[in-house]
């Protein structure tokens, strides 16, 4: 197992993500023999890294990894877990609270916390991270009467936190907005793999937080399972280059190529799955620049983006103030594949920022370098991004 530094800590760079271990069918409970094999073995074979959160596995997850790892002496893994802080609103009557499918369970941030000790049998956390800062949760996290930053800080500071980070499905410019506002935070876990390094902008995420000096914990590494199969096109580019490799290994390879991932998240949910990327985290063998190129000819043959370059030029002359370069981002991305992450984004938009507002005047197609009819790619996207 390859290990990187953190502070005074060895990670290793294969982490074990508890979101998708194996169930008793396909939305039962969690498999528990399966599932106690998959962690022991990830234990003995170096990985030191486990992730976990509030409502993985419906919360089973949290009481189950805590049950399973205690066997192991404490000062020998890491846990993780995550305040959810993305699942809950306030009311008006400036009362926290849960939404959706979580309205009526208790909110309390002091009790969520004290709960997610006990069912993970720790009397602290190596690392803890705010859930998902993204536009739909800025707010909440940034609320000075709800404190919630501040009461992890002092957790820290007694020691029950050992490192305090975030995780995001937030843009760029959200995750910079926050880091400007709370500049310490120590790691950030973000959505990073070599489809979204484009797709999603993360390439601007890992940017900023290495700018910043913030490690980052890669979540996603394989987008779902999207990356371990791709279209018999992209497939048939990968195995002529490297016949012998998994197209999985493609994504992890990627991810090993940038010099300030801290730790890969994977959710290995058979323990076939499990050995064989301990055997790909245990050698260095990053993606070359020629592996990269032909990264990008395999996803050109799975999707057709418009080419912008984010350069602004459109920004400057439009006469509604809309922010075109995250419009056709989004509008590349939904053309693919529709997503949560973008749900986040667009609830947070109002109807004057969204497409629909274009007046199609022409004016940002006149300076644009890459020669894109912006109007007309506005019209396409406006019933994609409703």
């Amino acid at each position: 197992m390859i290990y990187r530094p953190f502070q005074d800590l060895q990670l290793s760079t294969l982490g074990m993500g508890n979101m998708r271990l194996p169930t008793v069918g396909e939305r039962g409970p969690i498999d528990e023999k399966k599932a106690q094999e998959i962690l022991e073995y990830a234990y003995t074979h170096g990985i030191n890294y486990f992730d976990t959160a509030y409502r993985y596995h419906g919360g089973a997850s949290e009481p189950f990894v805590g049950r399973v790892m205690q066997q192991f002496p404490r000062d020998t893994w890491h846990i993780a877990s995550k305040m959810p802080g993305h699942q809950m609103c306030v009311d008006e009557h400036g009362k926290l609270g849960f939404q959706g499918y979580l309205a009526g369970l208790n909110a309390s941030v002091p009790d969520i916390f004290e709960d997610q000790l006990e069912r993970c049998r720790v009397d602290y956390f190596d690392f803890y991270l705010l859930h998902n800062v993204c536009e739909t949760s800025f707010d909440l996290y940034t609320n000075e009467d709800l404190g919630i930053v501040e009461y992890l800080l002092a957790q820290k500071k007694a020691g029950r936190i050992r490192h305090l980070g975030f995780s995001a499905h937030g843009r760029a410019d959200t995750i910079e907005r926050f880091l400007n506002r709370y500049p310490f935070f120590e790691f950030a876990q973000i959505q990073i793999n070599y489809m979204d390094w484009t797709l999603q902008d993360a390439r601007a995420k890992y940017e900023l937080l290495t700018a910043r000096g913030i490690p980052v914990i890669a979540m996603e590494p394989c987008r779902g399972g999207q990356l371990a199969t791709l279209t018999e096109p992209a497939r048939a580019l990968l195995k002529q280059a490297r016949p012998d490799d998994s197209i999985a290994s493609w994504a992890f390879r990627f991810l090993q190529s940038l010099p300030n991932m801290q730790v890969v998240l994977s959710g290995m949910t058979t323990l076939s799955q499990l050995k064989e990327n301990i055997e790909l985290f245990s050698r260095e063998d990053p993606t070359t620049e020629a592996d990269r190129a032909l990264l990008e000819q395999a996803l050109a043959t799975m999707m057709d983006r418009v080419p912008c370059t984010a350069c602004r030029y459109c920004c400057d002359v439009c006469p509604q103030g809309l922010d075109i370069p995250k419009l056709i981002s989004l509008y590349n991305e939904a053309r693919y594949q529709k997503s949560n992450v973008m749900r986040f984004t667009l609830d947070a938009m109002g109807e004057s920022e969204l497409p629909g507002a274009c007046l199609g005047c022409g004016a940002c197609a006149a300076v644009c370098p890459q020669g894109i009819e912006i109007p007309e790619v506005l019209k396409k996207a406006e019933p994609l991004l409703k």
